[in-house]
């Protein structure tokens, strides 16, 4: 192995580390706070340090955003992922929240031929097929005991799924500092709509009170952590390439949950880890066949 690639990997392995880190950091505020403000303060606190280093690196000018509407629409997509997955994991075993929400490349592939104009592959459908039928299998004690708010990670994946879209449209046109802030700065607005409606909406868990300051605490550290992980996923995807660090992601999965047991005492069924063994044999299937499918490259 090279050393750009082991260098990329090392970075992208911490980067998914990292998030699952701050993804258990925000299970551990359940009941202290609502979502949607949590999800709020993180994002606005993330906006304000990126501007920041925005202003300081790039200048004002930095801030004039290429493309306005899809800048929006990454916005828009991240305010729907985020408060989807921050309320199931309040809800649900962190584990098996995260296992859901990776069905979301194969959503990806589904859609990315009626949004991007990208050809249909057969193994697109054989693996969409097989992660559905995982997510079944995970989804079935929550859907037994929580309802329809056991679809929440669902709601999650398609969020990053737009997402995903989005910044295939949005590639180039701006640094990578610039589309991290322009994120964080579109959703930051959007999230403090959803809280005053959530305020309002006479849902209990959704009542924004006075937090702890240990609450304003966490929330900073994890607007720290995910800057800093999403850092380290674009280095080690410089080092090394998107392709070679794909499967990296389900280093997030093994994180979550092995946090999830410690600190939550929660331990996946058999058949829920079967459904979870399912979604990440999909997703390295559709990854392998999108690696062989692409031409060689020569030097």
């Amino acid at each position: 192995m090279q050393q750009n690639d082991r260098a990329g990997l090392l970075y992208t392995m911490a980067g998914f580390i990292l998030l699952s880190c701050g993804d258990a950091v925000i299970k551990s505020m359940a009941g202290l706070w609502a979502p949607t403000a949590i999800a709020t303060l993180r994002y606005a606190l993330g906006a304000a340090g990126l501007s920041a280093i925005l202003l300081a690196r790039q200048g004002p000018g930095a801030f004039h955003m290429p493309r306005p509407g899809l800048q929006l629409l990454r916005g828009l997509s991240v305010t729907m992922a985020t408060v989807m997955f921050f309320s199931a994991i309040f809800l649900m075993p962190l584990a098996e929240t995260a296992t859901i929400t990776f069905v979301s490349p194969m959503i990806t592939a589904l859609l990315a031929p009626i949004f991007l104009g990208e050809k249909a592959k057969p193994a697109t459908f054989i693996a969409s097929l097989a992660a559905f039928a995982g997510v079944a299998l995970v989804l079935r004690p929550n859907l037994a005991e929580l309802g329809w708010p056991a679809f929440l990670p669902l709601g999650c994946a398609l969020g990053m799924s737009i997402l995903f879209m989005a910044n295939r449209a949005a590639a180039g046109l701006a640094s990578p500092l610039a589309m991290q802030a322009y994120i964080a700065i579109a959703a930051t607005p959007m999230l403090v709509a959803a809280t005053a409606i959530g305020h309002v909406s006479g849902i209990e868990s959704l009542h924004v009170g006075t937090p702890d300051w240990s609450v304003l605490a966490r929330c900073a550290i994890v607007a720290c952590s995910a800057t800093g992980a999403h850092w380290l996923i674009y280095m080690g995807t410089m080092k090394a390439g998107a392709a070679t660090v794909a499967p990296m992601t389900y280093v997030q999965l093994i994180v979550a949950v092995t946090l999830g047991w410690v600190f939550f005492d929660e331990r996946p069924d058999l058949v829920s880890a079967l459904g979870g063994a399912i979604i990440v044999a999909a997703g390295l299937y559709l990854w392998r066949e999108g690696r062989v499918k692409e031409p060689a490259m020569t030097d």
